[in-house]
């Protein structure tokens, strides 16, 4: 027997929406390219290439959950894709399970010399191929969970250091491929040192948490980053952001943190929390590295703690694709 609570008069029941799984096929043969497509359009989202250009185009711009790969292709052959999509930091992990007609030992085992997590043989079995892909999706998830825990920082709950390198490594490489501008705020919480010596280090926890929540909820969008860079410091990550609009962002973050009115009796700053906020823009090109980016970003937070914190100080870095800023 079963009872249903009815909802508070005017309220609508919320429905939850789980993502469709994203899945690449790769086939030079529309007609094996069609029945995968009947197999997994109805619960998956389901994109078709069919050569190496357009499969490495969109592994790029979209990044697939899983990729259905034909070994024989008319210009570079499905171990060959694989194994560049496995040697690029950006493809590595997505599972690719390659398909052939060919039934031997040597076929499998080269495939998964590529990289390949799975091999199929054809014609294709409806139910063994969706058995399979769920399979993988379903160990991609549980892989993707266990990576992302051990990216969050313990006591802040945002990403930790590690995963900021990694995100500032990523997105440095994509926004050059694209041409796009990059921005990075390093944020220090103000006078942390004697907040800790006046109110204790357990007070001092509770206030790095409140202000992560705060700084987490200043960011809009799914793709920027906020981790936790060490001790009282935190990093942003922005991309395809322009100068004037990190200006725009570090400086509501600044008010932000200031009116939620923490106190903080023994600041030299404020009788409340404040923070200070370094902000350094770029398009990444060839000739420089992101470490270049961290060091502007560092001076440019020393000179707004220099010129009495509770601020913001930035620099848009010119050089390459300078003009794409402007």
């Amino acid at each position: 027997m079963t009872s249903t609570t009815p909802l508070p008069p005017g309220q609508k029941p919320i429905t939850m929406v789980k993502p469709c799984p994203r899945l690449l096929v790769v086939g030079d043969q529309p007609i094996h390219s069609q029945a995968l497509l009947e197999i997994f359009h109805r619960d998956h989202d389901v994109i078709v290439a069919s050569n190496s250009d357009q499969t490495f185009e969109i592994c790029r711009s979209s990044l697939p959950d899983l990729i259905l790969l034909d070994i024989v292709m008319p210009d570079m052959d499905g171990l060959e894709v694989c194994q560049r999509l496995k040697a690029d930091q950006d493809t590595k992990d997505i599972p690719v399970i390659l398909m052939t007609a060919k039934d031997d030992l040597e076929a499998e085992t080269k495939a998964l010399e590529a990289g390949a997590v799975d091999f199929i043989t054809k014609p294709i079995n409806p139910a063994v191929v969706r058995a399979r892909v769920n399979t993988h999706l379903t160990l991609k998830v549980q892989s993707d969970l266990l990576q992302s825990l051990s990216f969050i920082d313990g006591l802040t709950g945002v990403a930790n250091r590690h995963r900021f390198d990694d995100g500032l490594e990523a997105e440095w490489r994509r926004c050059r491929r694209l041409i796009t501008p990059l921005a990075l705020l390093l944020i220090d919480i103000d006078n942390f040192k004697k907040f800790n010596d006046c109110y204790g280090h357990m007070a001092g926890d509770t206030c790095l948490q409140e202000v992560a929540a705060i700084l987490k909820g200043q960011i809009g969008r799914s793709h920027d980053l906020l981790a936790r860079y060490g001790g009282e410091e935190f990093a942003c990550l922005l991309p395809d952001i322009y100068f004037d609009g990190a200006l725009q962002k570090a400086e509501a973050m600044v008010r932000a943190v200031r009116d939620r009115g923490l106190p903080h009796s023994s600041s030299e700053t404020a009788s409340v929390v404040t923070i200070s906020i370094g902000v350094a823009v770029t398009v990444p090109g060839p000739d420089r590295q992101p470490t270049e980016l961290v060091s502007i970003v560092e001076a440019q937070l020393y000179e707004a703690k220099r010129q009495g914190r509770n601020q913001v100080c930035g620099q848009e870095l010119a050089g390459y694709f300078s003009n794409s800023l402007k």
